[in-house]
């Protein structure tokens, strides 16, 4: 009986499990379905929310206008200013081919090279074809110094090849071959972009391929008069006009006498804005450049970069109910919110100066060979920027092409130096504000002078020529720049006091400048707890340390403007879209020198242009001050300086006694001159005498 009983307990069991099984199974299944719940109605709310409006609402972002900038110059015999454009936002065509439209891509082909490839293929080949020519004397020079020939011999021999190589570019028989040569390189050149847009063309079923970006109005006409002319009706560019971004024909009209549009099977435009620049490279490095960042343009170095928020503006938007019908929308209930445009600004460059100084910046560059330069000049009473320029600079409207990003830094406020003798005023300036010295103090120049804990004297730069001056004063430290009249001054007032002058004058920190990318130099030799007899020493005449033009600028600037320092500033008004305006006003930091150090120092920087080297930055009829230097650079490395590179700078203001500008001139690596006095200092007079004339400053003096 028993054995009987025993599988039905097995079979309860097992009953029992397979219940339990179901009953865990229930469990989990509706835990599933309450956590899937709570993910639609709690968790996820938002998202499906979302999801189930965009399927009977229509929502839209509206672009704001990017904010312009403008800058100013005075109309012709009047004393208002007029605004001139800076930056801007112009409408460019993006021209697209419609590959399953062409009809004869032969011919349409050659017409595209002629509007976009023609000239630029002719420019690869004249920079080619003198390239070889270059090649071709440098390799004769080279020839030649292998000969090992005595200096004489050797000049007169290279004087021979250079006239030979000019006279065969007269020969007519070579005119001829170089002809042969330059429409075969062209041909070349030619061929590759035709066959590049038939490859374009061959694409069946395609509808969209771009041809060429950011075509300009004219150049739009200039396609459009050529792809509608035929040998029976020629239609030239004067017939056609751009309105609302679409190309009509004035000659030809529709039934109600207005212009046709003007379309050619195979080839189309859409018209998109773009920023615009219209004094080109003139500026670039104030301004900067957009570039599109997801689609968006966003401002990068310069104004754009510094001010990017602010000239972008505010997305608006605009939300609406859809219909049943895919298409239908329902106007009641929109939500509309506008956009806020960018700001505008107007800066404080002056339009005619600022194209002056770039064009005399670049022309003494490429006569000295230097590598780079830059040019400032600024109201020395309100620190108002009137222009800056850099070389090398670049298109904005084509920054793409730019090879080496480093040309996107401005050197004015970026590039940090050892500013060399330009900076003994900064010294004297301290001694003479201390009453340690006046412009008649006498020392004993013996030309070189020992430093405590340091090895070898420090020598003026002419002691190998001329040694010690003996009785030398302060004015004749300045206008012969002598390394230890300038160190005799910093030690009259200790290496602590004349620290905290440097810190004053601005030295070591930002302007605060509006523009992305300043640097603050570096003056840490000065700022230790315990500064080194050496470091103060080479530190007073411009060694040890470094600054940036826009620091070197805002220090004269404050011994032109009777000892205050003012903050530099080149952002004269924001216009906001609301209506409102900021207008800066200058600012004061603080008093850096007495009025009476200041005035005396002035004087002393007039003698310098009157007898010492900065005689060539002088103009007739004005009392010009200023301060010629030519500083080593020093090796990446930190140890000693590179041979034979130097950077040349001329810092000083005009007229002397009421200063209407003050300027900063620095020529990097000239490689025809040696010293400032014939790269940087030429330059400041040239740059003066136009300002003395623009700003119609009566002459002081005969």
């Amino acid at each position: 009986m028993r054995l009987w009983k025993k599988p039905k307990q097995k079979v309860s069991i097992a009953q029992n499990n397979r219940l339990n099984l179901i009953i865990a199974i229930v469990f989990l299944l509706g835990g599933s379905i309450l956590y899937k719940l709570y993910g639609l109605q709690v968790r996820d709310y938002d998202l499906y929310t979302a999801l189930a409006d965009s399927q009977h609402q229509v929502y839209s972002e509206l672009k704001p206008e990017r904010g312009k900038i403008f800058i100013s110059d005075r109309k012709q015999g009047r004393a208002e200013e007029e605004l001139y454009p800076f930056a801007a936002n112009k409408d460019f065509a993006l021209v697209y081919a419609v590959p399953e439209e062409v009809r004869e891509p032969e011919i349409l082909a050659e017409k595209l090279y002629a509007v976009f490839n023609q000239e630029e293929a002719e420019k690869e080949a004249d920079e080619l074809l003198k390239k070889e020519e270059e090649e071709k004397l440098e390799s004769e020079l080279k020839y030649v110094a292998g000969l090992n020939l005595p200096e004489v011999e050797r000049i007169k021999k290279e004087g021979e090849v250079k006239i030979n190589l000019e006279a065969l570019k007269s020969d007519k028989k070579y005119q001829e071959i170089l002809a042969v040569r330059r429409e075969a390189e062209i041909k070349l050149r030619k061929e590759k972009v035709i066959s590049d847009y038939l490859t374009v063309f061959k694409k069946a079923g395609d509808p969209y391929e771009p041809i060429e970006k950011k075509v300009d109005e004219e150049t739009l006409k200039k396609l459009y008069s050529l792809l509608l002319s035929t040998e029976e009706k020629k239609i030239s560019e004067g017939d056609l006009e751009v309105k609302n971004g679409i190309v009509f024909n004035k000659i030809d009209k529709d039934g109600d006498n207005n212009p046709k549009e003007v379309k050619f099977l195979g080839l189309s435009y859409a018209m998109t804005a773009y920023r615009f620049y219209p004094e080109g490279n003139i500026g670039s490095h104030i301004l900067g450049f957009t570039s599109y960042a997801d689609e968006e343009p966003r401002g990068k170095y310069g104004l754009e970069g510094f001010f990017d928020e602010e000239l972008f503006g505010q997305y608006g938007s605009i939300k609406a109910e859809r219909g049943a019908e895919k298409d239908v929308i329902i106007v009641n209930d929109r939500e509309y919110k506008k956009p806020i445009d960018g700001s505008d600004f107007i800066l404080t460059i002056n339009r005619s100066v600022q194209f002056h100084v770039c064009q005399k910046l670049n022309e003494a560059a490429l006569r000295h060979g230097a590598d780079s330069g830059s040019v400032i000049v600024m109201n020395p009473k309100t620190g108002a920027i009137i222009a800056m320029c850099s070389y090398p600079d670049f298109d904005p409207n084509n920054y793409d092409q730019v090879e080496d990003i480093k040309v996107f830094n401005n050197p004015a406020i970026f590039s940090q130096y050892e500013p060399g003798s330009v900076f003994k005023p900064i010294t004297m300036a301290a001694a003479l504000d201390q009453n340690k010295v006046t412009p008649e103090t006498t020392y004993k120049d013996e030309g070189q002078v020992m430093i405590t804990g340091w090895p070898k004297p420090i020598k003026n730069s002419d002691f190998d020529t001329v040694g010690g001056r003996g009785e030398v004063n302060m004015t004749g430290v300045l206008e012969n720049s002598l390394n230890t009249g300038a160190i005799f001054a910093m030690e009259k007032i200790g290496a602590e006091k004349f620290s905290d002058y440097v810190k004053n004058f601005g030295f070591g920190e930002n302007t605060g400048i509006e523009l992305s990318g300043e640097s603050s130099g570096d003056i840490k030799n000065l700022t230790a707890d315990k500064i080194k007899p050496i470091d103060a020493a080479v530190a007073s005449f411009g060694q040890g340390i470094s600054v940036t033009p826009i620091q070197l600028i805002s220090a004269y600037a404050a011994i032109a403007n009777g000892g205050i320092l003012m903050k530099p500033y080149i952002v004269k008004e924001i216009d906001h879209s609301d209506g409102t305006k900021e207008i800066t006003k200058p600012k004061e930091i603080r008093r850096v020198i007495s009025e009476k150090a200041a005035t005396l120092l002035g004087g002393m920087l007039v003698n310098v242009v009157e007898e010492g080297h900065g005689q060539k930055a002088g103009v007739s009829g004005y009392y010009v001050a200023g301060k010629t230097g030519t500083a080593q650079i020093p090796k990446k490395n930190g140890r000693g300086y590179e041979t034979g590179a130097h950077i040349g700078s001329f810092a000083g203001f005009a007229p002397a006694d009421d200063s209407q500008f003050v300027m900063l001139v620095r020529i990097d690596n000239p490689r025809d001159v040696s010293w400032a006095e014939s790269s940087a200092a030429p330059l400041f007079g040239e740059i003066a005498e136009f300002l003395l004339q623009y700003y119609q400053v009566a002459k002081t003096r005969d």
